[in-house]
């Protein structure tokens, strides 16, 4: 069943009702407003968190009835033109990132179409290149979590158990593709990959993120097959991230650079922070604890370093705001006052780790990040926050000196790709404190996103958060849009479920970086 339509679940001028969405809304401070029919939809008003969850999942369904009828099996759709891409090298990527969250929203109709679809898949056919880091946490995440959620609390969805056996065993058929990757002087992978020839592509350096993101993944695969192979791989080269050389390469404790040579180990840097190219790392070190608290009591010990180096030297005060707390970049010990929507999931990795380490002072910073995610997006004229934002008050652009007077930044990306990291971080607030602010925060989020980036057939990436309408739309849907925004948006409103985080004060699963849900292996904390 499919779903032509959307019936947005909104506040029609202070009361309750199921409207059509229009696609020509723009944002007028904290109310939407659609152009074609004057409708005010009030962000601020009171909606039951049962009916906002209930709106999230038909804005799912919108979009994957848009995927499904103009881009299926291809990987992503184009949502202005009604075409499709193939960036995930043509193996169904908005299919196999949706699926846990066709699970967890409960939507057995969906689920069986992607069940029914992952086994017909040949993961050792592609004409493009292929990202170890990008296929290990899309693809091969999507499928492990799948498993687990369908031989655990959402078996009731399928009665397809032959379906259900093959997420495992397309897992194992992907890994074996790519694990040429492992196959250095040093077993640091490489990331490029060319399948067909089974060769990467030359370079001879590995960021700290791509190699920094597969220990959860291949490890998980290797507990639920029972081949220790996958783990082993993963794990060697992590080895190199975890006891980084040389000692330059680590200008705050726990805090290393970013490219990794791949033929002796080596730092080539000694620049990063918690933004693209770095951030996963930091994020799978607590993660993969959580994962399995005795095998992996290393990866806590180094990310309680991280997390006190950046406490006590990245985080930084804007000087027009400084109640805000944005965490900074590093060049040696240089600090650089700039930061990415992609590193505000490091507010929910502070909360988590406070979580699983009962330690509230992590949890507290953790919050005063999501503040100051929040605001970069309470600035814009859409309600959404941008790509790149800064704080560096000797570099303010003249045409923005009065928004970094009133707001504590400027912007200097204004593009938005429907990434979830902000949503996420507030998934974690509301998880550790139950305040309903949170919950308010991702209503009003997902609200803005409704009016600035919705199509006639999905959502679509916007040139200009700070532009009413959101600039050009720029006719791409990530895969991402479902297996992330969506989850963390219906998550936060939606009843409470085993999967969550803080589950009756344990932990028995854990997201990986790309929202997909795996079992804990070890006892849950």
């Amino acid at each position: 069943m499919h779903y032509s339509i959307l019936l947005s679940t909104l506040v029609v001028n202070g009361a309750f009702a199921a409207v059509p969405y229009r696609n020509n809304a723009v944002r007028q401070g904290n109310t939407i407003r659609s152009t074609a029919t004057q409708t005010i939809f009030k962000s601020e008003a009171i909606v039951s968190n049962t009916d906002r969850a209930e709106a999230v999942k038909d804005a799912f369904k919108f979009a994957w009835n848009g995927y499904y009828t103009y881009a299926f099996p291809n990987d992503e759709l184009h949502p202005v033109s009604n075409g499709f891409g193939n960036s995930r090298n043509a193996w169904g990527a908005s299919a196999v990132d949706a699926f846990s969250t066709a699970l967890v929203m409960e939507i057995p109709e969906i689920v069986n179409e992607i069940l029914n679809y992952i086994p017909t898949i040949n993961f050792a056919n592609t004409s493009t290149e292929v990202s170890l880091f990008e296929t290990t946490i899309r693809y091969m995440a999507g499928m492990l979590s799948g498993y687990d959620l369908l031989t655990g609390p959402l078996s009731n969805l399928t009665t397809n158990t032959s379906n259900v056996d093959a997420l495992l065993t397309q897992s194992v058929n992907l890994a074996n593709v790519l694990k040429f990757a492992f196959d250095s002087p040093t077993g640091i992978p490489a990331n490029n990959l060319n399948i067909t020839a089974q060769v990467t592509d030359g370079e001879t350096s590995n960021s700290l993120a791509t190699i920094g993101t597969l220990v959860l993944e291949w490890t998980h695969l290797s507990d639920l097959t029972g081949d220790p192979q996958y783990a082993n791989l993963s794990q060697i080269g992590e080895s190199y991230l975890l006891n980084p050389m040389p000692a330059s390469s680590e200008p705050f404790p726990g805090l290393v650079g970013t490219n990794v040579n791949i033929s002796n180990g080596n730092f080539l840097d000694a620049d990063g922070g918690w933004v693209g190219g770095d951030d996963s790392f930091y994020e799978y070190l607590i993660k993969f604890y959580l994962y399995d608290p005795v095998r992996f009591a290393t990866y806590k010990d180094r990310w309680i370093l991280a997390a006190d180096s950046t406490i006590a030297n990245l985080s930084s005060h804007p000087s027009s705001r400084p109640d805000l707390t944005f965490v900074a970049e590093f060049s040696g010990t240089d600090l650089i006052f700039e930061s990415q929507h992609l590193a505000c999931f490091d507010g929910g990795n502070f909360i988590l780790g406070g979580l699983v380490l009962d330690r509230q002072d992590y949890i507290d910073f953790g919050l005063a990040l999501v503040d100051g995610c929040h605001q970069t997006y309470n600035s814009t004229a859409t309600g959404i926050g941008p790509e790149v934002f800064s704080w560096n008050a000797t570099e303010i652009p003249a045409r923005q000196t009065d928004f970094y007077d009133a707001n504590g930044f400027y912007i200097t990306n204004s593009f938005y790709d429907l990434r979830p990291e902000v949503v996420e971080s507030y998934y974690y607030a509301y998880r550790a404190t139950g305040d309903s602010i949170y919950q308010d925060w991702a209503w009003e989020a997902f609200l803005a996103i409704n009016a600035t980036c919705r199509t006639n057939s999905g959502f679509s990436s916007v040139s200009d958060v700070n532009a009413a309408g959101g600039g050009e739309k720029e006719d791409l849907q990530e895969s991402f849009f479902f297996a992330e925004l969506m989850k963390y948006s219906y998550l936060i409103q939606a009843p409470d479920a085993i999967w969550n985080v803080e589950y009756n004060g344990t932990n028995q699963w854990v997201f990986n970086t790309e929202a997909h849900p795996f079992k804990v292996a070890g006892t849950p904390i």
